[in-house]
């Protein structure tokens, strides 16, 4: 071994470097530039999120850019609310009817649209979901997930929310999962109103 290396060192001056393979210096470059594009992305959604904007892209309400504003919470607004915490939503997450997240019971945020406000009649029937004696579109509550699993049931002849309480719907989809299943929300949920910027 020491006439070897004594040969080596004699013929180039010092121990010559194997050069990588190419494809691993590809590779390398290749992860490289993933890892940036997805620190991008990191520094992107901070500022947006930082800046008030909100992205959706469930069949809860239209999906696309929303900017979360202040103002009083009325009939018709688009709003953004952690769920409140009970039976009925951490069955809901584990089915994925809704996301994890950051509210109480590790809920995600959900966006609906304010469907009735305090002083309002709500009827809930297996016909839909009614406001004032008017039916709701795209209220009528299914029997069944896809999965084929039972869906909740809550269903009132009569009911008039109280002064703190709100109806949260969808108005883009018959299978989202909103007030027809889960009731009234009080108005503390609420994290603030979500105006449409771009929708996709």
């Amino acid at each position: 071994m020491r006439i070897y290396r004594n040969t080596i060192l004699g013929k180039f001056g010092s121990m010559p470097e194997l050069p990588f393979p190419a494809s691993l210096s590809i590779s390398a470059r290749i992860a490289r530039s993933i890892a940036l594009a997805a620190l991008g992305l990191m520094a992107l959604g901070f500022l947006c999120h930082a800046a008030g904007l909100r992205i959706n892209t469930t069949q809860s309400i239209p999906v696309g850019l929303y900017r979360m504003t202040d103002g009083p919470v009325a009939k018709g607004e688009y709003v953004i609310f952690c769920p409140p915490q009970s039976v009925l939503f951490d069955e809901a997450r584990e089915r994925g009817y809704i996301g994890a997240g950051f509210c109480p019971g590790g809920y995600g945020l959900m966006m609906k649209r304010v469907a009735a406000v305090g002083g309002d009649a709500v009827a809930w029937t297996q016909e839909g979901v009614s406001v004032n004696g008017k039916l709701l579109p795209l209220s009528i509550p299914l029997e069944a997930d896809k999965a084929g699993r039972v869906m909740p049931r809550y269903l009132f002849d009569d009911y008039t929310l109280g002064e703190s309480e709100l109806l949260l719907m969808s108005d883009a989809s018959g299978t989202s999962f909103d007030g027809r299943y889960f009731g009234a929300v009080d108005l503390s949920q609420v994290k603030g109103l979500i105006r449409p910027v771009i929708m996709f």
